[in-house]
C-alpha cells in the first residue's frame, strides 16, 4: 500500500523543514472519485508545483520535506478531522460523486491520522527552528470572478511573528504579496495550527500562484528565493 506522505532528508535541531500538504495527485487504485482524469490535474486535486519546489528544497537546499502522496480530493490532510472538506463531494464547482457518502472514519484512519503522526514525530525529534508549510493557487477560481493578482502569499493564525519578516523581504523581490491572502490562514491552517501553533514551533505560510510554478526554471527559482528567505527569517527570529 502506497504511504500518504513521502519524507526527504533529515530534520537536523534548530533547522528547517518544509511541509507540503497537498502536493500530490495521487489516487489509491481502490478509490474512485468519479470524476475526469484531466481533472486531476487541475487546482482541485494538487497544489500544482509544490511537490517539485519541495524536493528541490530537500535534494539542494538542505531543507528536508514531508511531502503529502495523496490528492486532496481523497483526504485534505489541512482540515480538521470533522471539517466537511476533509473529503470534499464538491471543489470549485465540480462534483466529486465517489465522496458522496464516503465512510470518512475509513479515510480518517487510512490516510488523515497517518499522516500527523508521523509528521509530530519528524518534527518532535529535530524541533526544528522554522517550518516552512507550502501550497499553490490557482490565478482563477471557476466558481467566482476574483481578482487575485498576488504572486504571492503569506499565510498565518495567530502566530504572525514569521510572516511579519517575511513580507517585506518578498516585496523587495518586486513580487506581489498577499497578506493572508488570497487565503486566510485563520480560516485554512490546520496543519500549522496542530504542529506549530499548538506546540510553540515557529512557520511560515506560503503560497505561490500556480501560473508562476509549472516549469522546471520556475520551480527551481521558487526554491531558491524560498530557501534564501527561510534562512532570513529563522536567522531573524532566533
Amino acid at each position: 500500500m502506497k504511504a500518504t506522505y513521502r519524507q526527504l532528508g533529515t530534520p537536523k535541531p534548530g533547522g528547517i523543514v518544509c511541509v507540503a500538504d497537498h502536493a500530490s495527485n495521487h489516487v489509491p487504485q481502490d478509490i474512485d472519485l468519479g470524476i475526469p482524469a484531466r481533472l486531476l490535474e487541475d487546482h482541485i486535486a494538487v497544489d500544482i508545483g509544490t511537490e517539485a519546489i519541495a524536493e528541490i528544497l530537500a535534494r539542494d537546499h538542505a531543507i528536508p520535506a514531508h511531502i503529502a502522496a495523496i490528492s486532496r480530493l481523497v483526504c485534505d490532510f489541512n482540515r480538521e478531522e470533522t471539517a466537511p472538506g476533509l473529503v470534499p463531494d464538491t471543489s470549485d464547482g465540480h462534483l466529486i460523486p465517489g465522496n458522496i457518502g464516503v465512510d470518512r472514519e475509513a479515510r480518517l484512519t487510512r490516510f488523515h491520522r497517518p499522516y500527523h503522526t508521523r509528521l509530530e514525530q519528524w518534527l518532535a525529534a529535530a524541533e526544528p527552528a522554522l517550518i516552512l508549510s507550502l501550497h499553490s493557487f490557482t490565478p482563477q477560481l471557476a466558481s467566482r470572478e476574483e481578482a487575485r493578482p498576488w504572486q504571492v502569499g503569506v499565510l498565518y493564525n495567530q502566530d504572525d511573528r514569521a510572516a511579519r519578516i517575511a513580507i517585506p523581504l518578498l516585496a523587495a523581490q518586486g513580487l506581489i504579496v498577499g497578506d493572508n491572502l488570497p487565503y486566510s490562514g485563520r480560516d485554512l491552517n490546520y496543519t500549522m495550527n496542530r504542529h506549530a501553533e499548538l506546540a510553540d514551533r515557529r512557520y511560515l505560510g506560503i503560497e505561490i500562484r500556480q501560473d508562476l510554478a509549472r516549469t522546471p526554471a520556475d520551480h527551481a527559482r521558487w526554491a531558491a528565493l524560498l530557501a534564501d528567505l527561510a534562512q532570513r527569517v529563522a536567522s531573524t527570529l532566533t
